[in-house]
């Protein structure tokens, strides 16, 4: 029980960080200060996430110099392929893309991912329960921004409509009904991914 909690907890752990390198990377290339702002929230929130999920793994045991070994060992490879085309992105000052990666994508699985281990969690571990509400909490506003703001973009931007839709194929075989969802409301197709 130990190793799989410590296996789930690692992919949060992976999932915030890239949310962090992510949201932060996208405050320069926001097109207004309203983005820039709630951009720069969004990094104090996945910063504190990353603490959490940190921590939480000390709890189970990890020692402070194994976790980055920890965190390579469990993490899964779909999620890091993932999160190196979104800082991709990022870096190259992609603020649709970027968005759409971090603020739809990402946000929006896990967002379910959450609800699911706090649905869980509300019994064995009632302490853990409590903090991931919180983190729901903060991943539905993260994926509000995203909707809100990529449905706007995406309409003065339709040419960067495919290349978006193309990220989608970096998340084979891992959770696709939330973003499928989200990016239907927003109204973009989903992609099956091919080849990955």
């Amino acid at each position: 029980m130990r190793t799989d909690a410590i296996r789930t907890t690692v992919q949060l752990v992976a999932g915030e960080r890239a949310a962090l390198a992510a949201s932060s990377g996208l405050i320069n290339s926001a097109p207004d200060l309203g983005s820039k702002t709630f951009l720069a929230t969004q990094t104090l929130d996945e910063a504190r996430h990353v603490e959490i999920f940190t921590q939480r793994l000390y709890d189970l045991g990890v020692k402070p110099a194994d976790l980055e070994s920890t965190i390579d060992h469990f993490a899964n490879p779909h999620l890091v392929k993932f999160a190196g085309v979104l800082l991709e992105k990022v870096n190259a000052g992609d603020f649709i893309a970027g968005v759409v990666g971090q603020n739809i994508v990402l946000e929006g699985m896990a967002f379910s991912v959450f609800e699911m281990i706090e649905a869980g969690s509300r019994e064995l571990n009632p302490k853990f329960a409590h903090t991931l509400r919180g983190t729901i909490a903060d991943e539905r506003r993260h994926v509000g921004f995203g909707e809100n703001t990529i449905g706007a973009l995406i309409r003065q931007h339709p040419e960067k409509k495919s290349e978006i839709e193309d990220m989608q194929a970096v998340l084979a075989n891992t959770v696709v009904g939330e973003f499928e969802t989200r990016l239907a409301r927003i109204g973009l197709e989903y992609q099956a991914p091919v080849g990955v």
